[in-house]
């Protein structure tokens, strides 16, 4: 945005020393000038008894002072230039390093750091919440440019596949037109779901939504039912527990976010007789949903990447059911646009326990 330019803050901070020690100097000034006419008289003193002597009136004391007092001024001024213009330069140079970061951060540099030395004082600390922001803003690039990329890979992969069964297709006239249906039914759906994945990722990552009071328990009992023929079909059992779980958030993503983590739970469970472990409660300031399953032993390392886009864990369970990698993902990013926490542990004995807390419903709280 062009706007007119005007004169800058270390020439306005100089002006105001100077004029805050010309109005310091003249009320100086003034004191003293009041301070001498209470002891000179309006007008000369004669000859008195004794020697002749002569006695300074209130004029004499004028011409002797005002001269000087206006020298003091001049002096006092060209001082208060001079010393506002160098103190103004050091009290703004933290600021000359801040507007520096400010100017490479908007060029793309993201890397630099103020690191502002010194007590901390106002500037410190909004050079040190800068570089904190920096850091974040960093980190997030890092990791949309790392879900850029992912993202392409994965949409790239059904449309090659299709390519591939519509060349073969063409080249072989005799192929069952049903199987190639089939085939390409099932790579359409699989491209479908990832869009629709990234669709609720994105809304997600926004926070565009109403907020709502909202029962994760309910939650939980309508992604359990939804689920329970796919359970079923695997050969696991579901549990749920628990009690009513308040909170105020979108009941589409909160619905989205409990279906993905009892999905997960079923799909990288046990190959026949597991079980998947669904819990509600409140504690002091949250209302929380735990989803534990069997499954392989995971260690810690692949525990710490299973939130991040695509990344299935390289020891869980793969099959038909297994998503499109990015069911965790979009559990923690409704978790961070409802000011939640996702936390990962994996479970002795093996499988994963999945817990979401979110800020307990304000009438619960005294809020």
């Amino acid at each position: 945005m062009d706007r007119p330019s005007g004169p800058s803050v270390r020439l306005k901070l100089t002006l105001s020393y100077a004029g805050f020690l010309m109005v310091a100097g003249a009320l100086l000034l003034a004191v003293v000038w009041v301070f001498l006419l209470r002891y000179v008289p309006d007008v000369t003193t004669g000859p008195g008894p004794g020697p002749a002597r002569f006695v300074p009136n209130r004029s004499d004391l004028q011409r002797a002072f005002v001269p000087k007092a206006a020298w003091a001024m001049a002096a006092l001024l060209l001082f208060g230039l001079v010393g506002g213009w160098v103190l103004s330069g050091r009290m703004l140079a933290p600021l000359s390093r801040i507007t520096r970061a400010t100017r490479l951060a908007a060029e793309g540099s993201l890397a630099h750091r103020i690191e502002l030395e010194g007590p901390r004082d106002e500037f410190r600390e909004l050079a040190d919440a800068f570089d904190r922001m920096l850091i974040r803003l960093e980190a997030h690039v890092a990791e949309q440019e790392r879900f850029a990329a992912n993202a392409s890979h994965e949409l790239r992969t059904p449309l090659a596949i299709t390519q591939t069964l519509l060349e073969v297709a063409r080249q072989d006239a005799n192929r069952d037109p049903i199987e190639l249906i089939d085939r390409l039914h099932f790579v359409n759906s699989r491209a479908i779901d990832l869009t629709e994945a990234l669709l609720v990722l994105s809304r997600a990552d926004r926070g565009s939504f109403a907020r709502e009071p909202v029962d994760l328990s309910l939650m939980a009992e309508e992604a359990t039912e939804t689920l329970l023929p796919l359970a079923e079909g695997r050969g696991l059992t579901i549990e749920t527990s628990g009690s009513p779980s308040p909170t105020l958030g979108s009941r589409a993503l909160l619905l989205q976010l409990t279906t993905n983590l009892v999905h997960n739970a079923i799909v990288h469970n046990l190959p026949d007789a597991g079980t998947v472990w669904v819990t509600t409660g409140v504690g002091r300031t949250t209302a929380w949903i735990i989803v534990e399953n069997d499954g392989v032993e995971l260690s810690p390392d692949v525990v710490r990447t299973l939130a991040e886009p695509f990344r299935r864990g390289t020891e869980r369970i793969r099959t038909d059911h297994t998503g499109v990698g990015l069911g965790l993902t979009i559990v923690q990013s409704i978790t961070r646009a409802h000011d939640g926490a996702l936390t990962l542990t994996p479970r002795a004995g093996g499988g994963l326990s999945v817990k979401v807390s979110l800020p307990l419903a304000p009438h619960l709280t005294g809020g």
